[in-house]
């Protein structure tokens, strides 16, 4: 699992991490709205439940977790212990470790192999699933192998001062679908979705905003609309209350209401579709034209 056993030994004097610390809020992988704080952690050694080593590859890793800085309160980071080329790329052994104060089960998250110089060696997404839980203030050893395809073979990289790094910059906006949803529809209508939310492109930074889908008037004279919730923030969104206003073509008022949502989040850069339905009692204005309408949330 990890090649530094072969070389390292318990009375080695080059028993160190070789590569840096990389560092960054939690909030901005996980999308979370816990940001960063001062106080100073320290993290324990975790080993993965299907990780077996010996007791001096323990004394090892024990070793060099001890000679890793404290972080910040509420980090993610990625401590660089050693790489080795292999025949299909390059293995990067790290620490990947957690000072949020629960357990944190990561997903698909791009990472950036960079040299002591901070240039690029290689860039791939890793399914972070596969470490499975990482319990409060911890430390989990773990190898990233970065394929070939990914390398630039342009860019030297050295045995000592690189990093692993997350890499916050090429996030893509995505469809994120409700576990309901995911469930029913069916997945010529998931994919027209994927195609809608590609075609808009990302929302404004920092900004919620509201599409339309669809609005129809139903035989009972209720008014159900189906929205794409955009989220352009860098932190996961809650809503428990939404105050909504219908407008049709004409720019007239035809409903509003207000939505109690209970705790409805919308993940950090996504876009979630979501259905309303006005009571006929809240409808304002028989035989709006929907061509072109929009929805707006009252103060």
């Amino acid at each position: 699992m990890f090649s530094f056993f072969k070389r390292k030994g318990k009375n080695d004097d080059t028993l160190k991490n070789d590569g840096r610390e990389a560092s960054v809020s939690a909030a901005d992988v996980t999308g979370g709205e816990t940001e960063a704080g001062t106080e100073e952690v320290t993290t324990d050694l975790s080993l993965h439940p299907s990780q077996t080593v010996s007791q001096e590859q323990m004394y090892v890793l024990r070793f060099l977790n001890n000679e890793l800085p404290p972080l910040k309160r509420n980090q993610l980071s990625l401590s660089g212990i050693e790489w080795s080329e292999q025949p299909n790329g390059i293995a990067v052994s790290a620490f990947v470790r957690n000072t949020v104060e629960r357990e944190m089960t990561l997903g698909e998250v791009p990472l950036l192999l960079l040299n002591e110089k901070n240039e690029l060696k290689a860039r791939d997404t890793f399914n972070l699933k596969d470490l499975g839980s990482l319990p409060a203030d911890s430390s989990r050893p773990w190898t990233f192998l970065f394929p070939a395809a990914s390398l630039d073979p342009r860019v030297e990289l050295g045995k000592e001062n690189w990093s692993v790094a997350f890499d916050l910059t090429s996030r893509k906006h995505k469809l994120d679908l409700d576990e309901k949803w995911d469930k029913t529809l069916p997945e010529e209508q998931k994919e027209n979705l994927k195609r809608i939310v590609e075609k808009l492109g990302n929302p404004a930074k920092n900004e919620l905003n509201f599409t339309g889908l669809s609005a129809a008037t139903l035989d009972n004279g209720d008014l159900t609309i189906s929205l794409l919730i955009r989220n352009g923030y860098e932190r996961n969104v809650n809503i428990e209350k939404l105050p909504l206003q219908l407008f049709d073509a004409a720019g007239d008022l035809v409903a509003q209401g207000q939505f109690n949502v209970g705790d409805f989040e919308v993940k950090a850069n996504t876009t979630k579709p979501w259905s309303f339905v006005f009571p006929a009692s809240l409808v304002q204005k028989e035989n709006a034209d929907f061509s072109k309408w929009s929805v707006r949330v009252s103060k």
